[in-house]
């Protein structure tokens, strides 16, 4: 097969990560980590520092959390295997004023080079996506903006996975595939 895109959803601690993970590892290919996050408390540090701990030391890291659709194109290679980790820190650090990257670029220039670049890939790519519609619509603006465009990311990318995974209480729920 030339590529294969896997797209795994679930809410907050349910399990997304380490269900990635555990993929990659049984694919038996060598990996590579796109993190997206980046550190501005100490509460989201030990999160990240957690998600360090339980990957295999010989995965390669590439911490990008605004270049995703460049990163993506210097990492993936045939019989590689990609975990991006996740849309959801990487679309909120592009709507957000404060996170978002000094540029000339927009979140939907960033989104539509990713969603034309994401089916042309090489080898296998795991992103993991929060699920953020379940609940009430949010007050303020832009958190409806993101609950939007989360939801408009999450469905562009279903539909070009080979494969969509529901995460809930760390349980897998195929939806496509």
């Amino acid at each position: 097969m030339k590529h294969k895109i896997i797209l795994i959803l679930g809410g907050a601690r349910s399990g997304k990560s380490a269900y990635a993970e555990r993929f990659a590892t049984d694919s038996g290919l060598p990996v590579t980590y796109i993190a997206t996050a980046q550190v501005y408390d100490d509460e989201f540090k030990a999160r990240v520092q957690h998600h360090k701990e339980r990957r295999p030391t010989n995965w390669m890291l590439v911490e990008e959390p605004h270049r995703l659709t460049q990163s993506l194109a210097r990492s993936a290679a045939p019989n590689q295997c990609l975990i991006v980790d996740c849309l959801t820190v990487w679309l909120a650090q592009w709507l957000c004023p404060d996170c978002n990257p000094p540029t000339n670029s927009s979140w939907q220039l960033e989104r539509e080079a990713f969603l034309t670049l994401l089916p042309t890939l090489p080898g296998t790519i795991i992103l993991v996506s929060n699920e953020v519609g379940m609940g009430i619509v949010p007050l303020g603006e832009i958190n409806r903006q993101f609950q939007d465009e989360q939801g408009r990311l999450n469905q562009a990318v279903a539909n070009l996975a080979d494969e969509v995974v529901f995460i809930a209480a760390g349980l897998p729920l195929k939806l496509k595939g």
